[in-house]
């Protein structure tokens, strides 16, 4: 942490919070996204649900909302949705039937493919050489487990 101190009277406006940059960030990074996706009938949600089991099919529910960072109440309509539009299967662990297991489809498979076109027109939407993107990346990621770090500690 900084040895810098906010002044005493700080008056905050919208441009000099950090949380609003994220948030507006987050806004307009959803728009670029939204008519990717919408070509495809998805939500941003539904794509990262994709994305994760392109990386690992058949994982677990309960694993997929880790990787998420999802509650399940949050995770169970996605993957209900994304099984009833053919894209993946819900079966119970043959070992441990108290686990559901989460499968792509042969058209979730095919998905990728049909959206492997999404993370460069984001990166080019982002406007920033590869190198200051991977910066951007591994700091969020640090912000971002510092201030889980911070809630779990109170």
């Amino acid at each position: 942490m900084s040895d810098e101190k906010l002044p005493e009277r700080f008056r905050p406006s919208p441009e000099s919070m950090i949380c609003f940059d994220l948030y507006a960030t987050h806004h307009a990074v959803g728009q670029v996204y939204q008519p990717l996706l919408a070509e495809l009938g998805l939500t941003y949600p539904q794509y990262l649900v994709l994305v994760t089991l392109w990386t690992g099919d058949g994982m677990t529910v309960g694993a997929l909302g880790g990787r998420l960072n999802l509650e399940s109440s949050t995770l169970t309509p996605l993957v209900k949705r994304l099984e009833k539009n053919g894209l993946l299967r819900r079966e119970r662990d043959k070992a441990d039937e108290r686990k559901v297991r989460v499968h792509l489809t042969e058209t979730g498979r095919e998905m990728e493919t049909r959206a492997s076109h999404i993370p460069g027109c984001i990166a080019e939407a982002f406007g920033l050489p590869m190198p200051e993107l991977k910066n951007l990346h591994d700091i969020l990621l640090r912000v971002r487990e510092s201030l889980k770090a911070s809630v779990e500690a109170d």
